[in-house]
């Protein structure tokens, strides 16, 4: 399992934007990067650092998920008929903690991947603690008989700031089907992605 050893914020700071929309984050006071130097004046960045800082940004946003795990996602999008950064954004909604995420089942995706490798999540109703899992149209996922009195569960649910999107099928409150592999359009990210600078970047 993937684990984030710093806090997850200053990712947010660093990137100078509120990745994931949420109201705590400290980009929402201090919208300039963290230490001493981080009010300096910003310099322009090289094409490079465009790509680099769209790679951060993405990995960042779905878990900090490790370097190996990115490039090897992004090398199967590659293979894939089509554009390669939509088939990116593609393959990473297809993720069993980011489904989760994406059906309101966890405040945050850490949280996501943390119900997930505790075994409150089923696959058509098989319990699955593997958070990298990728899910196909027309699976079933639902939360463990445990997870429904979860607080942490109950909290996602009443979140206001963010809504289930349309590839992901609700069926009651414990359940949710995965309709389609979404588009980039059609994923709710709280800010703008740019899968077409992390091609050019392993592109290199």
């Amino acid at each position: 399992m993937s684990k984030r050893k710093s806090a997850k914020y200053k990712l947010d700071r660093r990137m100078g934007e509120n990745i994931w929309g949420r109201p705590n984050s400290p980009v929402n006071k201090r919208s300039y990067g963290p230490g001493q130097h981080g009010q300096r004046r910003k310099g322009k960045m090289s094409d490079f650092g465009l790509q680099l800082r769209a790679k951060q940004k993405l990995k960042g946003y779905y878990g900090d998920v490790t370097e190996k795990q990115f490039k090897r996602t992004y090398q199967e999008a590659a293979r894939i008929k089509g554009d390669t950064g939509q088939n990116l954004i593609g393959l990473l909604e297809q993720r069993l903690d980011m489904v989760v995420y994406r059906a309101k089942f966890a405040p945050t995706i850490f949280a996501a991947r943390q119900l997930v490798s505790h075994g409150h999540i089923t696959v058509n109703g098989t319990k699955c603690n593997i958070a990298s899992r990728r899910v196909v149209v027309g699976d079933v996922i639902g939360l463990g008989a445990k997870a429904k009195d979860m607080a942490l569960v109950i909290e996602a649910q009443s979140l206001p700031e963010r809504e289930i999107p349309d590839y992901v099928a609700p069926d009651g409150t414990d359940k949710v089907t995965f309709t389609r592999v979404p588009k980039l359009d059609e994923v709710p990210y709280p800010v703008a992605m740019e899968p077409n600078l992390i091609v050019e970047f392993y592109s290199r």
